[in-house]
């Protein structure tokens, strides 16, 4: 975790620094600041996860600081000598609050707290990443396809099924038109995956929101909304059962 100390005297700063980097290897210092303006500065520059802060300071104290950086996003520890400031300081929401002179024991408390609750936050905002690229892998997302004289975009949604021919792929789209493409049948089976696009035999991918019917047999065949009709392989029967009845 990126960490900026700020500290107006020099003494405490060097101090805390050296605990740090001492005993608290999972936070990288990336700044230390003695001024306050200094600190607004070299926060709003480098963005840190956790600003170790005092309070009392000339000209202007932590609190201040915090209320000229309005949007930050760090966790605060704020650092000082006086403990008629604990009542402010939780009022201002800090993520923890340490007492000087600052022991060893304190400091790993604090910061063993502040690594548990960053790594829950950043393992929940993965799970929301997640679910939001899952979300929005929609079928209103585009392939390239590789063209005589460049590249042609293809709405995925447009799609209806994809058969093999060689060394080569037919697109059938949505209104009647067709592609062929040099392109194998596998590279388009890994890329449509995500997009309820399915190989039902070792010549044919469909789109599974296209299928109008499925006619039963030995693996059956699928009719799509446009007419055509797909075989499904054998082995291939029971999965994509359990996809279309899901």
């Amino acid at each position: 975790m990126k960490a900026i100390l700020v500290d107006d005297e020099q003494s405490s700063l060097q101090n805390l620094q050296q605990k740090i980097l001492e005993f608290c290897p999972g936070i990288k210092i990336v700044a230390t600041a003695q001024k306050p303006e200094e600190a607004i500065f070299l926060i709003r520059h480098h963005n840190p996860d956790v600003i170790f802060l005092d309070i009392e300071m000339p000209r202007m104290s932590g609190f201040r600081v915090l209320e000229e950086l309005q949007d930050v996003q760090a966790e605060i520890i704020f650092t000082t000598a006086y403990n008629h400031y604990a009542i402010d300081a939780i009022r201002i929401s800090a993520f923890d609050y340490l007492v000087k002179p600052i022991s060893v024991e304190d400091l790993q408390n604090a910061v063993n707290r502040l690594m548990v609750q960053h790594k829950r936050q950043t393992q929940e905002k993965l799970n929301i990443l997640k679910k939001s690229l899952q979300e929005n892998k929609s079928q209103d997302d585009s392939i390239a396809i590789p063209t005589g004289d460049g590249m042609e975009f293809i709405n995925i949604k447009n799609i209806v099924r994809i058969e093999s021919s060689s060394n080569y792929s037919k697109l059938y789209l949505l209104n009647g038109h067709t592609l062929l493409v040099t392109r194998l049948l596998k590279d388009f089976e890994e890329m449509l995956l995500p997009y309820r696009f399915y190989r039902v035999h070792h010549s044919h991918v469909i789109n599974l929101s296209y299928i109008k019917k499925y006619i039963r047999g030995e693996g059956g065949q699928v009719v799509m909304q446009n007419g055509d009709v797909v075989d499904v392989a054998r082995r291939k029967k029971e999965e994509f059962l359990k996809l279309i009845t899901s």
